[in-house]
């Protein structure tokens, strides 16, 4: 687990404990001994793509270092019902405190990943790579984005500091296609940034505007059908990186994949999701 991601889970469970326990989880405390040890396992409900062990890992060893965590399963597994995830042997306060935190970011990350599954196998023949949004729930970015990851989809950018994205607002604010452009290379030496720019085109008119531009990294159609961004991408003529978004469903995507577009993008990877049905079962020792 790469140490920015921890970083950001170390922080994240801290905070989530805080909202969930509170002052203490009463119900246990008033039932079960505070030092009797019990067992657990991870049960599967539902078929799908399994994400999010290695964060249930963590959470339960920053809970209680001495948790026992067997993983049976790794992150971006096919499993289907019956399958067992992991099993846990320790303390069962710890168990139960970390219970439903571990069970909600599971079964949200196990949806997301099993819904890029589905959009991946789709375009699976073509060049076309499928890529996220900023479309997230606040504050869990950095767990859907993985979940993207494991589910064989692509981030795109993870926030509004790591890419020049020029959109139909920013061009109509800047006053035009060629303002906006113009304005982003001119802040972006000034600053000394190194992040690419992307712009997004609305028609035929706006691509060739931006062509004619400065040459940006990529751009992005928007709203286009299939044989419009197969011509689009025939007059960019690999000049620039392409993308495909807005609409895009499980349905569509293959077609918008045989236009021969670099990247397709789907806001329904992670703000149109079925969590996976998942279970935490306990066992006494």
């Amino acid at each position: 687990m790469e140490k920015e991601f921890k970083d950001k889970l170390v922080h994240f469970v801290q905070e989530a404990l805080v909202e969930d326990v509170g002052a203490g989880d009463y119900t246990s405390l008033s039932t079960i001994k505070e030092d009797q040890l019990g067992q657990a396992q991870l049960l599967v409900k539902e078929p799908g793509i399994l994400a999010g062990v290695d964060v249930a890992a963590e959470i339960f060893h920053q809970l209680d270092s001495d948790m026992e965590f067997e993983q049976l399963i790794s992150d971006g597994s096919a499993v289907r019902p019956g399958d067992i995830a992991f099993r846990l042997k320790g303390n069962i306060h710890t168990i139960l405190k970390g219970e439903r935190l571990v069970l909600n970011i599971m079964q949200r990350m196990s949806g997301i990943a099993t819904q890029t599954s589905k959009y991946v196998l789709a375009v699976a023949g073509t060049k076309a790579k499928v890529l996220d949004t900023r479309k997230t729930t606040p504050l869990l970015r950095f767990l859907e984005k993985k979940a993207v990851e494991i589910g064989g989809g692509v981030n795109h950018r993870f926030g509004l500091y790591d890419m020049i994205l020029i959109k139909d607002n920013h061009v109509d604010y800047a006053g035009g296609i060629s303002e906006a452009v113009k304005a982003a290379f001119a802040y972006k030496k000034l600053n000394d940034l190194g992040i690419q720019i992307e712009v997004e085109v609305r028609n035929f008119e706006e691509l060739q505007e931006v062509l004619a531009l400065p040459t940006v990294d990529r751009v992005m159609f928007d709203n286009f059908t299939p044989a419009q961004v197969q011509e689009a991408v025939a007059m960019v003529d690999g000049r620039l990186v392409t993308e495909a978004s807005g609409g895009i469903t499980l349905e569509t995507i293959a077609d918008y994949a045989k236009a021969g577009v670099d990247y397709i993008s789907v806001g329904a990877l992670t703000h149109t999701v079925k969590s996976l049905d998942l279970s935490l079962k306990a066992k006494l020792i």
